[in-house]
């Protein structure tokens, strides 16, 4: 108990050696295969209600009245005791443009060219980059590449900004908002299994440990049928 009570709720005891961030994906329903026939709506409805369910907290209002804007290309550091609230940078959801889901409620499902969302985690006291924005690539994970053809990123060239770091943890840190990269699969081979990887890149970024699956990526498969 006594030792109990020489740890900071804030902050870990020990951040020398800070584990890389692993990565996650929305939708996310039953596994990492995205699968559905353009031409039945019952097929990728739940997917868009999904998407749209994740980014309710992303939307431009809530961002507006809850957080505020930062400066773009530098980290965030806040001083002050640890106790205290930290601010949060908006990152508002029109930031994601063709997959926002303000212009296109279907969020490119309803034409076969899905967008997912890809969301770092959150690690205490993590600057990822050195410095320069970490940034995401997609490839076709085993097969024929051009089973993969285009691929949009949004916002801008498919980075996570640096002002969204540090984080400082969910007790002071109340009103974060993970920042997302939108990866929009506009030309997937159809009626087709492809699977498909997507990774961090970036200084200090670990995304090639074949036992770990979310290490620095992620794979999973697309199924889009007509």
């Amino acid at each position: 108990y006594v030792m109990l009570l020489t740890l900071s709720p804030y902050t870990p005891t020990y951040r020398d050696r800070v584990s890389p961030p692993g990565v996650m994906i929305r939708p996310y329903l039953n596994g990492f295969t995205i699968a559905f026939n353009v031409s039945q709506p019952s097929t990728w409805q739940p997917y868009v209600d999904s998407m749209h369910h994740f980014l309710a907290a992303y939307d431009d209002k809530v961002q507006e009245e809850k957080n505020i804007e930062c400066i773009s290309g530098q980290y965030f550091i806040q001083g002050g005791n640890e106790s205290e609230e930290k601010k949060a940078c908006q990152f508002k959801r029109s930031l994601l443009q063709n997959c926002s889901g303000i212009e296109d409620p279907t969020f490119g499902y309803s034409k076969g060219q899905p967008c997912i969302l890809l969301k770092m985690n959150r690690i205490i006291g993590y600057r990822p980059g050195g410095g320069v924005p970490v940034s995401v690539g997609c490839k076709v994970q085993k097969g024929n590449e051009s089973n993969l053809r285009s691929v949009d990123f949004y916002p801008g060239n498919g980075t996570f900004d640096l002002m969204y770091y540090p984080y400082y943890g969910k007790i002071t840190h109340v009103n974060y908002t993970s920042p997302l990269v939108a990866m929009h699969f506009t030309d997937v081979k159809k009626n087709y299994l492809v699977p498909i990887q997507c990774s961090l890149n970036g200084k200090g970024i670990i995304n090639d440990v074949n036992s770990d699956r979310f290490l620095g990526r992620i794979i999973f498969t697309l199924s889009i049928g007509k």
